[in-house]
């Protein structure tokens, strides 16, 4: 953890920004969580038991600034709270979600099935994909289980 944050503050003084105790203690948050999709929120109440001196205030402009550097990824899965996670590898390119529409859960598809698409997409428009996001609404498999009980 020790290197990470090392390697976090060198990255937050290339681009002219200190590794304040605040920063350091939201951004363990993130790696200790790397597979959680958190919201200000909840990050806020993760940091409550060991710094509950952080205010609410602190946690949002240091998750704003940490996205606007590329450091968390922000989300958006159509409920209306912004989601975010920490950018382990600062990837240029995005994973999938698959989002349950019964309880909320959210878990990541890896594998690229894009790449294809992307490639006709610059072949026929001449247009240079960077980025895509692709998300799958449906129902996990204990909401699909329980429904089917309710039934």
């Amino acid at each position: 953890m020790k290197k990470l944050l090392d390697d976090l503050r060198r990255q937050l003084n290339e681009r002219d920004c200190r590794m304040t105790p605040q920063r350091a203690a939201i951004l363990e948050v993130f790696v200790e969580n790397q597979f959680q999709h958190l919201t200000a929120e909840e990050v806020y109440q993760l940091l409550q038991a060991e710094h509950p001196e952080i205010g609410l205030a602190t946690v949002y402009r240091t998750i704003e600034l940490l996205a606007g550097l590329g450091i968390l990824y922000r989300l958006d899965f159509g409920d209306g709270r912004s989601r975010y996670e920490y950018n382990a590898g600062q990837q240029e390119h995005y994973h999938h979600h698959l989002i349950c529409r019964g309880c909320g859960k959210i878990e990541e598809f890896a594998g690229d099935l894009l790449e294809d698409l992307e490639e006709l997409i610059e072949r026929e428009h001449g247009f240079q994909v960077i980025d895509h996001a692709l998300r799958f609404y449906g129902y996990c498999a204990d909401c699909r289980r329980e429904r089917k009980e309710n039934q």
